[in-house]
């Protein structure tokens, strides 16, 4: 049996929102990675409080009964992906760390994921997490497409 440890992946509030309320597509396939424990969440509390704003507001607009499963759906996310939880960053840190992000609200995110180290971070949003903030903050970022493409690179190497 392998001893490698699961790849460690942050997830930006808009893969892990789309993950949950989408069908299917690689933000459901990280969710799923994670879910079976081939990836390990990590999870900052300033993305889990955005995606539950989100998942509220997404959920307003559905029938009573639908909205009622998307919420239970992601209590079971939750629950089947035990994620590394991160603390918000210091309200002090946060200030002093503006010039690393060009967005003031994504200061947090970023800073929670250079706190807990992972493997890649997530993003749809390159606009704001740019080649530029990956070298600044040395954090692998990557879109969930380009993760997946790294990933059948390594596979096709065999390991």
């Amino acid at each position: 049996m392998s001893t490698q440890r699961r790849i460690r992946l942050f997830l930006d509030s808009n893969v892990l929102t789309a993950g949950i309320v989408s069908a299917w597509g690689l933000d459901k396939a990280t969710l799923s990675l994670c879910a079976a424990g081939v990836c390990q969440l990590v999870l900052a509390e300033v993305v889990r409080d955005e995606v539950e704003e989100n998942l509220l507001l997404h959920a307003a607009r559905l029938p009573s009964l639908d909205a009622d499963q998307l919420i239970e759906d992601y209590r079971e996310l939750i629950k089947l992906t035990n994620p590394e939880r991160i603390p918000y960053p210091a309200p002090e840190v946060v200030r002093s760390s503006r010039q690393l992000i060009r967005h003031e609200a994504d200061v947090p995110v970023l800073l929670s994921a250079v706190a807990s180290n992972p493997d890649w971070v997530l993003t749809h949003n390159r606009k704001h997490f740019t080649k530029a903030v990956a070298e600044r903050s040395s954090l692998r970022i990557g879109t969930p497409a380009e993760f997946f493409r790294a990933l059948a690179a390594q596979f096709r190497k065999g390991g």
